[in-house]
């Protein structure tokens, strides 16, 4: 028989037939490999079962029951499967709640045996198991009473039709005809930290035969991804040092002229950012900053103020940014706070090409023309979206004079090839130099955890609103207070005010594909579908049922770009009064008059993006309001969402989530292309620092890892993986 490799196809394995291959396929499992790295969330130890009346709040537990009364219904607003039983032993009860999973009525029916594994919860009506895992026990163990063979049972992200159970048939396929697998870690590192080498800990993290070689395998794994995050930073801002950049002047005056400009003063954070930004760009090595701060705080101010300095000592900045109202909302407020700069600016959008001369010129110019006018270096400041960079050829393609400052803002939304893009088409003008980078986010990222991400860019963070902001009033509202809360609203909205509602990606029966609450990740295609059927749904029963006597537009990503535009000009306008939208949706764009930010299934949302979702309110003269609309009555939710009335600041809140959600709840799991193991990794301040210390004893002994070309290899394939940036 011939070895597998971790290439080999599934599909050539013997005794995975079509049935796994097409369910497989759904979760982009197609190689040994493939499914090798699919790892456990988990371990169930079924020699340890917990009697119903022992159950306590927050532990895990296995139990082994029958299924009482089982029952299935939908949430009254959007409409969630929600299946509902009680399950028996002999010491007593509980109640259990599967959520978007309408098929386990079907397999669980009145009678069935089976064992349960999952997080006991305390609600008003007393201990529940959330959305367990579970094992049905055939005739012959219920008759006989046996118990599965192992101890130590992998518990695995599923999806529909594909159970824990059969992942674990699929790898005992896979496994013992395994080839060795070569290891990229060094010898001493592994050595030095007690980790196995990488064909023991595959054996050791599917197939454990106690906990503690189950949590070695998990270490090494865990370990493995943060070791090449540090290295490949350390590595990057080591490359950063060895080149070179313009040096931009730090003009006191110039900079004091534009902050007379401004119609409030910058808060301390916004000054000290400022001063980080200014300093960085007068030196010859390029700056890698990373600008974070709430939304509304005043990172665009400080941008445009080192956009300017750019322009002011010779050079070009380009100042990117992931959607069209947003570009156009930069260069509207370049407009409106510096009409007088003595440079002409250009705005580039797939729609509109502009160009601002000063003294209230502006032209609406071709793209050949614009183009023109940045190559020959006329245009100083250009701001864009990802049109700047799109493919083209010829006179088609962007190309800089003599670019000197990048400004990405929203910086998750591009990555380092985007960046390297930019600084591409740049003209030959200044041979070698490498641009200045600034990158930008409104997303409250602690501290800890940005170094660790971003560690090859240096950190400036706003962290107070500016002067002058009323506190915005922020309301958890339950199912029994939503007629109030709409009552509230159209009180509001007759005062003249304007409101915006959030929607999150609530799974339909037909689009739910997965079996308990560690699902696998999902097509993003899928999901902004999703997003949209949720909006519409929202949209008619606001528009009809709950508001009819008011204007409710409503706004989502698969609209065309003119629409969207049209759209929010129209609430930024007062032609219309209540704006339902994605949670990803540009409604960023500052609307004063805009004082409700109502946001439908808080729970579902991080703390963090709840935060910002509210700080998209509060910026005018008149009190905003923040709804928190929930179904759940469960108590750690309603805790949970209270921190946010609490919170002194974003950075705050974010340093609880990462407690309480985990990484991917701020970073955006499926836009970083990080593997679960490395995001729950990341809340081990321990493993972080080690991933550290061993990157820097291999730069140290070898800082091109010509040593060391497994490990390279590794890396390169390793960063084509992420985009973190």
């Amino acid at each position: 028989m011939s070895l597998i490799s971790l290439k080999t196809p599934l599909s050539t394995i013997k005794g995975i037939g079509p049935k796994f291959l097409d369910k497989l396929e759904k979760i982009n499992i197609k190689t040994a490999g493939d499914l090798l790295w699919h790892f456990p969330v988990r371990y169930d130890d079924w020699s340890h079962l917990t009697d119903i009346k022992d159950l306590r709040p927050g532990e895990y537990a296995v139990i082994r029951a029958r299924v009482g009364k089982i029952g299935f219904r939908k949430s009254w607003v959007q409409k969630l499967a929600i299946v509902e039983a009680i399950l028996e032993d002999e010491s007593g009860s509980v109640r259990t709640i599967w959520f978007g999973q309408p098929f386990i009525k079907r397999v669980l029916s009145e009678g069935k045996q089976a064992f349960f594994s999952g997080k006991v919860l305390a609600g008003k009506k007393g201990i529940f198991l959330s959305n367990p895992a579970y094992e049905t026990v055939s005739d012959e163990e219920n008759i006989n009473g046996l118990f599965p063979k192992r101890e130590l049972l992998a518990i695995y992200p599923e999806t529909k039709g594909l159970t824990s159970k059969g992942i674990r048939f699929l790898i005992n396929k896979v496994l013992p005809d395994l080839e060795k697998v070569p290891d990229f870690i060094p010898e001493e590192i592994l050595r030095k930290n007690d980790f196995p080498e990488i064909n023991r800990a595959l054996r050791d993290v599917h197939i454990p035969k106690s906990s503690a070689e189950a949590n070695a395998a998990k270490e090494r794994f865990a370990f493995e991804e943060l070791f090449l995050l540090q290295l490949g930073n350390l590595l990057e801002k080591k490359r950063l040092a060895k080149t070179k950049a313009p040096s931009i002047e730090f003009n006191l005056d110039f900079v004091k002229w534009a902050l007379d400009k401004l119609p409030y003063g910058l808060t301390f954070s916004q000054k000290r950012s400022l001063y980080e930004v200014l300093k960085d760009i007068e030196r010859h090595q390029p700056m890698n900053r990373l600008l974070q701060g709430d939304v509304g705080s005043g990172k665009t101010v400080i941008a445009l103020i080192a956009a300017m300095e750019t322009a002011e000592s010779g050079y070009q900045a380009v100042f990117m940014a992931p959607t069209e109202i947003l570009a156009n909302q930069h260069y509207q407020t370049f407009k409106k706070l510096f009409s007088d700069f003595g440079h002409p600016i250009g705005l580039m959008t797939a729609k509109s090409k502009l160009a601002f001369y000063g003294d209230n010129l502006e032209s609406e110019m071709k793209k050949k023309d614009l183009f023109q006018e940045v190559e020959n270096g006329r245009i100083k400041i250009l701001i864009g979206t990802h049109a700047l960079i799109a493919k083209s050829s010829g006179e088609n393609r962007i190309r800089f004079n003599n670019l000197g400052l990048i400004v990405v803002d929203e910086q998750h939304r591009f990555g380092v090839r985007q960046r390297a893009e930019l600084v591409k088409n740049q003209a030959r003008k200044s041979p070698g130099l490498t641009p200045h980078f600034l990158s930008m986010s409104a997303t409250p990222i602690p501290r800890t955890l940005a170094i660790t991400i971003f560690g090859d860019l240096d950190l400036s963070t706003i962290d107070e609103l500016p002067q002058g902001r009323k506190p915005i009033i922020t309301k958890v509202v339950d199912p029994l207070n939503r007629d109030k809360a709409y009552a509230f609203i159209r009180g509001e909205i007759r005062k003249g005010r304007q409101a915006f509602v959030v929607c999150p990606r609530i799974e339909s029966e037909e689009d739910t594909d997965y079996e308990y609450s560690e699902p696998v990740k999902k097509d993003a295609r899928k999901s902004g579908w999703s997003e949209t059927k949720t909006v519409k749904k929202e949209y008619e029963r606001l528009s009809k049922k709950v508001f009819p006597d008011l204007k409710v537009a409503m706004i989502h990503g698969k609209m065309k770009a003119e629409e969207k535009q049209k759209t929010m000009e129209d609430f930024k306008t007062r032609r219309s009064d209540i704006l339902v939208s994605t949670s990803v949706i540009e409604v960023g764009v500052d609307i004063p008059n805009a004082t409700i930010m109502m946001i439908e299934g808080a729970e579902r949302f991080g703390l963090a993006q709840l935060y910002q979702f509210r700080g998209r309110v509060g910026r005018g003269e008149h009190q905003s309001f923040c709804f928190l609309f929930t179904e759940s009555l469960n108590e750690t939710t309603h805790q949970r969402l209270k921190a946010l009335l609490e919170a002194k600041n974003g950075f705050e809140l974010a340093e609880k989530d990462l407690e309480i959600r985990g990484p991917g709840a701020l970073l955006g799991a499926e836009q970083t292309g990080l593997p679960d193991t490395t995001m729950r990794a990341l809340r081990n301040p321990a493993m972080i620092k080690l991933g550290r210390q061993s990157a820097e004893q291999i730069i140290a002994k070898d800082p091109t890892l010509r040593s060391y070309p497994a490990l390279k290899d590794r890396l390169e394939k390793f960063k084509e993986n992420i985009h973190l940036e």
